[in-house]
């Protein structure tokens, strides 16, 4: 099978990675962009529109470019190698994909021309990973539901101009029927938000929805079904994490080398000493195992048979996490103090890959998944 880029797939890489390098080469500007309200430069976000970065992925009858998975994988290790903190991947995959998944393609233009940001508020406290466990209420009221509970973690929130949400509309808070999703106008009364700073830089909400009510036209993909939209849509999420993942942990390997290469111990760079020089070949190995699931996943996300994109999309979920885990501990452990220090990037890579080993389901339970299939499918 032949992995290679096409042509347009080359120009693409190279013309993201030239305008993130130009806008993120200096790290100084990234803790600036970071000190913005919701954790982002509204700026770079407009260059994004205006390069076609945020229409990429959507269908040219929406506005966009007709981009698929590949396309998708190629911006998102761009900007894991970058350490770039817009909510693209919340807005344009995640949330992007629940409206093309779900045939509610009315905000897609904005969302491709950078006039507006969506959120997907899913998480709810004590939910973990399993996509089927929401409790927060809607309640039919004549040409109406009527929202009542609150969502957490939700990624890019405080800068979202529209919510996705998944609300309970019948059944019990685990069942998996009866989930539906909403899409609710930020501004709508009785939703409040409160915007904070993640780990790695990143920005999530705490959003509440006190009797919030939304027309029925504003359901995505039909009432109770709102779960099979959502898993697809957490998939190709996944996808891109992966991808973000491979940039980072690209980088952070080449930073390693370079940092091994410089620093002298005895009158001598480090990067002599043969146990060290082993270190480096294992993360080496690892980042390109990585690599190779993360394209695995990539070519995954078109596959209509939920079970297999399911069990594909876990297995590049399993080997980023361990690869991130060994990659991030092995670059710190070879820097030594400088490596956790807030003014180094190193430690930064670190903790986004911390992030996304977490995101939609850790290691551990991708594992579980592809256990419990394995046991099934023998069975």
């Amino acid at each position: 099978m032949d992995f290679d880029f096409s042509d347009d797939q080359k120009l693409l890489k190279e013309s993201v990675g030239k305008l993130l390098a130009a806008r993120y080469g200096d790290f100084e500007k990234r803790k600036g962009y970071q000190k913005h309200p919701n954790g982002f430069d509204p700026a770079v976000w407009a260059e994004y529109a205006e390069a076609g970065i945020l229409s990429l992925p959507f269908a040219e009858a929406h506005g966009g470019f007709g981009g698929g998975p590949v396309e998708t994988m190629i911006v998102m290790e761009e900007m894991g190698t970058a350490l770039a903190v817009e909510p693209y991947m919340a807005s344009v995959v995640l949330a992007g994909a629940v409206l093309k998944y779900g045939d509610a393609t009315t905000l897609i233009p904005d969302i491709a021309g950078g006039e507006a940001i969506a959120a997907v508020a899913h998480i709810e406290r004590g939910s973990r990973y399993d996509l089927n466990d929401v409790s927060l209420a809607a309640r039919a009221d004549g040409a109406d539901y009527v929202l009542e509970g609150e969502k957490s973690v939700v990624l890019g929130g405080g800068a979202a101009d529209y919510f996705i949400v998944s609300a309970r509309t019948s059944g019990n808070r685990r069942d998996a029927e009866g989930m539906t999703l909403f899409l609710v106008d930020a501004k709508s009364a009785g939703v409040s938000r409160r915007g904070y700073p993640t780990q790695d830089g990143h920005h999530a909400a705490e959003v509440s929805f006190g009797s919030v009510r939304v027309p029925v036209a504003n359901v995505i993909g039909g009432v109770g079904k709102g779960l099979p939209i959502l898993a697809r849509a957490v998939d190709e999420a996944i996808a891109a994490l992966c991808a973000e993942a491979v940039g980072a942990m690209d980088a952070l390997v080449k930073m390693t080398v370079e940092y091994l290469k410089t620093r002298k111990q005895f009158g001598v760079a480090i990067a002599s000493f043969q146990a060290l020089q082993h270190r480096s070949v294992d993360m080496l190995v690892m980042l390109e195992q990585a690599r190779s699931m993360a394209i695995y996943a990539a070519l995954s996300v078109d596959d209509a048979d939920a079970v297999a994109r399911g069990h594909a999309i876990s297995a590049a979920k399993v080997q980023i996490g361990k690869s991130a885990k060994f990659i991030g501990q092995q670059a710190i452990q070879l820097h030594g103090g400088i490596g956790v220090t807030m003014e180094y990037k190193a430690g930064h890579y670190f903790k986004r890959l911390t992030m996304i080993e977490q995101m939609f389901g850790d290691t551990d339970y991708h594992l579980r998944k592809l256990a419990a299939a394995g046991a099934s499918i023998a069975a």
